[in-house]
This record gives C-alpha cells, structure tokens and sequence, in this order.
C-alpha cells in the first residue's frame, strides 16, 4: 500500500474497525473511505455494488461483522449466520468484479474444531466439530475465507484472512447480553464497586483458560501483513500465551479496585475448555504482540469507564 493508496475499511466503527482507522492514520495513509450502517447496508448486493463502483478502492480491510458473545451466538443462530454471509459475500466478490489490489478478511479463531490440539495451528481447520453455541458464526466465517482462498485460485485475486484470538480495547461492546467475557466482566466489576456490592456472578467455573489480544496490536499485525504477506494460508493472530477465567476476573477485580467477593455460577456453560493459538507462523513473518494483559486491560477500563 502506498500513503495515496485508496483504502475502504468496512466496520469502520467496530472495535477492530476504529482500530484499523487508528493504526492507517498513524502511520500516513490518508485516503480513506467509511460508510456507517445507516448510509449503506452492507447485506444488500446492490448497494454495496454501487458504492465499489463509485468509490473504487483499491485496498479493503474486511472488519465488518454480526459478533457477540456465548448468549448471542446462541441465540441469534440465524441471523449471525444470515447476516455475516451477507456482508462478506458483497464485499469480497465486489472487491473481485472491481480489481481491488489486495484484501484482508478478519475470520476468528472459534472456526477451530472445539477440541483441536493445543495450541490451535492454521492446519488444524476443518479437522473436527464446532463448537455448537457459536457454530452458526463459526460456519459464516469459514465460509469467508474459503472464499478468500478460491477467489484467489480461481481468479488470481490476492485475498488474505487472519483468524485473531479473542479481543478486547477501546470500542468493544459492553451489553452484558451480547458481549464477550472481558468486557462482561469489566462491567460488571466496575459497577459492583460504584454500587458498593458484595459480590459478582461470574459464569461457568472459572476453568476454561482463554488468548486475549489488545486490538491496536491487531490493527498493527493486520497492517503488517497487509504490507508483506501474500498467500492462501488463514494466518493466526494472538499472543501465544492464555489465562483462566477465574485468573481474568481476579485480575479484573484487582484493576477496577472491586473489594467483594466473586460467585461462581456453575449453572451457566464453560464453551470451550480452551483455545491458545499457535502464532508460530505470524512470528516467522516478523509480527509479535507488544501489550501485555494487565497493561491492556487498564488501558481499556481507563478509556471506557474512567475518562
């Protein structure tokens, strides 16, 4: 990409998205191009067709998606699938029809088989079951980079895919209904200390261990491949390293400064005993993660709940 290169990044307003805007501008490039939901619905082929031919860019970053947390994915199983299907399917074959000169597709590494290997390499896609609560969003997704991949066979395209862990940062979603663990639990502990409460319910058991990613390293590993790597292989992105649940919330208690007590409700599910990428491959191509997890979480509580 050079600094005039012309590059649309769809979910410009999504936690990666602001990330991928964020790490573009700080490193020169501005010539971008946004649309919010309201001015064009990325699941209408139509529209999303009109506006790659007027707006013509020449890169796109693919961070737009239908995500939640356990509760969502199982809930919302239609319209995840429906939706995520929809908005990928537009931008990637108008990003083919329009001669776009790279794309980049966030895929997610709940495509994995629920009991692959640890830690999770590239390979291990499409070698056993989904997880079920989230199968749904996993299907859609794999869909998308397979999509990369045969666009690329077929058509000499040069679409890409990553498959980040879980994230976490400025822009993520606090509903305690629809987000994932991190900032669930950031809520939750930042409200019981305003609200002088005893303690906080936590789901599950604690057991399951879990790879957090802050999102501006994301961005960066995005931008880095975006500038170096050419290839059909999903590429992951994470930090080799995960934590328990249980670990998380008392860090999490710690950050926020919460001084009660912590209930376990092991009525709730687990989902997946644990998911630690293999980043081996990420690394070879000269990207490491550089936010540790506390330094990251403050950061993120700071940004959110105390400016």
């Amino acid at each position: 990409m050079e600094k005039a290169s012309k590059i649309y990044i769809a979910g410009h307003t999504g936690m990666v998205g602001s990330a991928i805007v964020r790490n573009l501008k700080a490193n020169g490039f501005s010539n971008l191009v946004f649309r919010a939901s309201g001015e064009l619905d990325l699941k209408d082929q139509k529209a999303v067709a009109g506006f790659f031919e007027t707006e013509k860019p020449e890169y796109v970053f693919l961070a737009a998606a239908k995500v939640g947390g356990i509760e969502a994915n199982n809930t919302y199983r239609g319209q995840f699938l429906y939706e995520n299907l929809m908005i990928q399917s537009n931008i990637i074959h108008q990003s083919y029809v329009h001669g776009v000169k790279k794309l980049l597709f966030l895929a997610s590494s709940c495509i994995y088989p629920k009991m692959a290997p640890q830690p999770i390499k590239e390979e291990y896609l499409l070698t056993g079951a989904l997880e079920p609560t989230n199968e749904p969003y996993a299907i859609a997704k794999i869909a998308g980079l397979k999509m990369c991949e045969n666009y690329n066979l077929q058509y000499g395209c040069n679409f890409i895919s990553v498959m980040p862990t879980n994230l976490y940062g400025p822009n993520d979603n606090y509903d305690l209904k629809n987000s994932h663990v991190l900032p669930a639990l950031l809520r939750k502990f930042h409200e019981a200390k305003v609200n002088n409460k005893d303690s906080v319910e936590v789901w599950g058991s604690g057991s399951p261990r879990r790879e957090f990613l802050y999102v501006d390293d994301l961005a960066e590993a995005c931008f880095h491949l975006m500038q170096t790597y050419h290839g059909n292989v999903s590429v992951n992105i994470g930090t080799g390293k995960d934590i328990s649940i249980k670990e998380l919330a008392q860090l999490i208690k710690r950050i926020t400064g919460f001084k009660g007590e912590i209930e376990w409700n092991t009525k709730k599910p687990d989902g997946t005993p644990r998911k630690l990428l293999d980043v081996s491959l990420i690394n070879s191509l000269g990207w490491k993660y550089s936010t540790g997890l506390e330094e990251g979480i403050s950061l993120t509580y700071a940004d959110k709940f105390l400016n």
